[in-house]
């Protein structure tokens, strides 16, 4: 009973037809017998393979309307950049002269000088001078304005003596002043024997030449633009524009495809002439400056731009700074130190920059 009920719903649907495929025919054995009744009355549909419905002739595919697209207008390129990149170098003179030792320095290196003097050997004056010469009664003299101490600048101490212990220096005494220690030293360079062994008169001694002082004229003239002052302290070149200018250093904008180091060069050779002979100290900047730039509130347009600058560091080796001729309208430059900067230079540029600047 199962089994033929597909047969019997194959026959309804063919009585219900009058065109029957031919492949669905012969693939129904239910359906054959009835399909050979019929014959008259239905109509067969001829199997069509993949061939044929290659070969038919189909029919023309209707044209679609063209559409014309618009497109869209091109959008405006960025503006201006709201900042110019700069670069500046802060041009430097090294100290030429180590700084002075404080009170407390100074008494600590004679003491050194004194706890020496007592670890040493005894001074052998036969190795050094031959007997009964001109250098021989020479040091003999000497050794007695000294009481008795080879050394020249410790002071009226006596390492080999009862009071040997004694060596430290007491509060308030000039024995360790440079100044004692340079008058001692050059007191015990006079000759006071002539190469013939024969004594030199007091008054015929030839005083010898004093060191040059350590103050130079252009610091008792309060001088800022020779780089012949300070010279225990690093100096910075700064430039100032116009009378009412602020004061700064040489500074350039970057042109296109132009270094950093290169534009700080130009900057220099533009605001202080080429009578310098000038380094600089290697290619990245040392510090960095941002100005903000002004744009207005409501419409969001750029009123100002604003500035990022580079610092290098630089050295001059010799020549000066001649403004004659600059094409940045400076008028005024001067060679300033760590203190003296920072009371001219704006704060903001100071703030920056004084990251890089030596304590002295």
């Amino acid at each position: 009973m199962m089994s033929a009920a597909p047969g019997r719903r194959a026959a309804a649907l063919l009585r219900g037809s009058q065109r029957v495929c031919l492949q669905c025919a012969r693939s129904s054995p239910t359906a054959a017998p009835l399909l050979r009744s019929t014959t008259t009355t239905t109509t067969l549909l001829p199997r069509r393979t993949f061939a044929a419905e290659a070969t038919a002739p189909s029919s023309p595919i209707p044209e679609q309307p063209t559409t014309t697209t618009t497109q869209p207008p091109p959008t405006p390129g960025p503006g201006p950049s709201p900042y110019r990149i700069k670069s500046a170098l802060i041009l430097t003179r090294p100290p030429l002269l180590t700084r002075l030792p404080t009170p407390f320095e100074s008494s600590f290196y004679l003491y050194q000088k004194r706890l020496n003097e007592r670890l040493v050997a005894p001074f052998r004056k036969d190795y050094y001078f031959k007997q009964d010469t001109a250098h021989d009664l020479e040091w003999r003299i000497k050794l007695k304005e000294r009481h008795g101490v080879p050394a020249k600048d410790i002071g009226r101490y006596n390492p080999r003596g009862r009071m040997a212990w004694n060596d430290e220096v007491l509060v308030g005494s000039t024995a360790s002043s440079p100044e004692t220690l340079t008058e001692v030293l050059l007191k015990d360079a006079e000759v006071r024997v002539s190469e013939d062994g024969e004594l030199i008169a007091p008054e015929e001694i030839v005083p010898v030449e004093k060191p040059m002082p350590r103050r130079t004229e252009a610091d008792e003239k309060g001088d800022k633009t020779r780089l012949d002052r300070k010279l225990d302290e690093t100096l910075y070149l700064v430039v100032k524009k116009g009378r009412e200018g602020k004061w700064g250093f040489p500074m350039g904008q970057v042109e296109t495809d132009e270094a950093l180091h290169h534009t700080a060069k130009r900057a220099l050779a533009e605001a202080a002439g080429v009578n310098m002979n000038t380094w600089v100290v290697g290619r990245v900047p040392v510090a960095h400056q941002v100005i903000e730039p002004e744009i207005e509130p409501e419409t969001k347009k750029l009123v100002k731009r604003g500035d990022k600058i580079f610092y290098l560091k630089g050295r001059i080796m010799a020549g000066q700074a001649d403004l004659t001729g600059n094409t940045q309208g400076l008028t005024e430059f001067r060679w300033l130190t760590q203190r003296e900067m920072e009371k001219v230079l704006p704060r903001s540029v100071w703030e920056s920059v004084k990251g890089m600047v030596e304590l002295r």
